[in-house]
């Protein structure tokens, strides 16, 4: 309808508007209403494209991850008062998408079962009589705002002080690697020392 109001007002300095009314058999008073209306649907594009505004801010500061209902929840959090429906309008308008957390793990390779296991050095004993002659390693993962990072650790078994530590974004062999040259370079492994 809102067509069909446009070619009538576009057309209304050449013509009366009961006479395009007729012929586009359309009612003056929807013609009349849609004019009333036009104020506020510009009003309302307005305030769109400022929430548009607001919503890609949101959005960037969340590495793109955030969606309908956490952008919705930190527009509120700033105390804006917005519906759930309309943020999701705009954001669809606009072609903004949120990122979903995947929820199946990747499956071992072949070549990851084809390894062989590294020989237990320590033979299951995790005590040490002095500092520096046990060390062991371990990798956590730890889910973030930002993503998953991931911490290698070296603890002596001695002190049960970590010596070593390196963070990052993924759990390559480096990973690991930064954290033993950070105890090496603190000089606390002893010549001939047990790395498990």
């Amino acid at each position: 309808m809102s067509t069909v109001c446009r070619f009538i007002h576009a057309e209304k300095a050449n013509y009366p508007i009961t006479l395009l009314c007729k012929v586009m058999k359309t009612a003056r008073s929807t013609y009349y209403a849609w004019v009333a209306g036009r104020e506020a649907r510009e009003a309302r594009r307005r305030a769109d494209e400022a929430l548009a505004h607001e919503i890609t801010v949101i959005h960037l500061a969340s590495r793109r991850n955030y969606g309908v209902p956490r952008v919705t929840a930190e527009l509120r959090r700033r105390g804006r008062r917005v519906n759930r429906k309309r943020v999701e309008r705009v954001m669809r308008e606009h072609g903004i998408a949120g990122n979903s957390r995947r929820t199946r793990r990747r499956g071992l390779t072949k070549a990851d079962t084809q390894a062989a296991p590294s020989p237990d050095l320590i033979g299951r004993d995790f005590t040490a009589t002095r500092p520096g002659t046990k060390i062991v390693g371990d990798i956590t993962c730890v889910f973030t705002a930002e993503g998953w990072l991931y911490l290698a650790s070296w603890p002596d078994l001695a002190t049960r002080e970590v010596i070593g530590y390196s963070m990052a974004d993924h759990h390559r062999a480096e990973l690991v690697v930064d954290a033993l040259d950070m105890a090496a370079a603190l000089g606390r492994p002893e010549p001939g020392c047990v790395i498990h």
